[in-house]
């Protein structure tokens, strides 16, 4: 679970203009944390299946969005795959 804080920094780095919240480099920003926070929640807690159901959701959103954003703005794909890594 991300903690306000830690998703306001998230947006401050990845936002496009001054009052972003919602652009897809935002929402794939904030699913690459939750993922990670869920990966290593679920490595401790092997059989948690709902964690692991609401993972798989949240990468094939974050799927979604990369391929919407790759094909609307190849440009702005490449750089948030460089800053994500």
């Amino acid at each position: 679970m991300l903690t306000p804080d830690k998703k306001k920094k998230i947006i401050e780095k990845f936002k496009t203009h001054a009052t972003d919240t919602g652009s897809p480099q935002v929402q794939i920003a904030i699913l690459t944390e939750e993922i990670k926070d869920l990966s290593d929640h679920l490595k401790s807690h092997k059989k948690d299946f709902s964690s692991r159901r609401g993972l798989i959701k949240k990468v094939s959103e974050r799927r979604r969005l990369m391929k919407y954003l790759k094909r609307e703005d190849a440009k702005a794909y490449d750089e948030l795959m460089a800053k994500l890594g």
